[in-house]
């Protein structure tokens, strides 16, 4: 038996709102429309599943319970990207090459270079 990842699930008010947001902000593809509204994306190979639900609002990047961080080899043009498209960010995690920001459901997002810490 062998356990390997297969997709995330996030629980959102709006989820077609959180679709907008993951395909005109984050550049994520839609994949698929499901009954119930339910939609699927795909961010750099990465599925996610965006559903109806509660989701759970922290203040902070560092108060959330959870975190998704996406890998960039461009920290500054990736940002510069994110920020033309509407995007805003909300701090940082400790260190200034390690934006954050949230989606409109409040799920925390960082942005990082893993080069940036050989």
């Amino acid at each position: 038996m062998t356990l390997h990842p297969g997709h995330i699930e996030l629980f959102c008010t709006d989820p077609a709102r959180t679709v907008e947001f993951f395909t005109g902000i984050l550049g994520a593809e839609l994949i698929s429309e499901q009954e119930g509204g339910l939609y699927w994306v795909d961010l750099g190979g990465l599925e996610f599943l965006l559903r109806p639900g509660t989701p759970a609002l922290h203040p902070s990047y560092g108060a959330c319970s959870q975190a998704l961080v996406l890998y960039t080899d461009n920290l500054p043009a990736t940002r510069e990207l994110l920020e033309r498209r509407g995007l805003v960010f909300a701090g940082e995690d400790g260190h200034p090459d390690c934006p954050t920001f949230h989606d409109p459901d409040g799920h925390w997002f960082q942005l990082v270079d893993p080069g940036d810490f050989d």
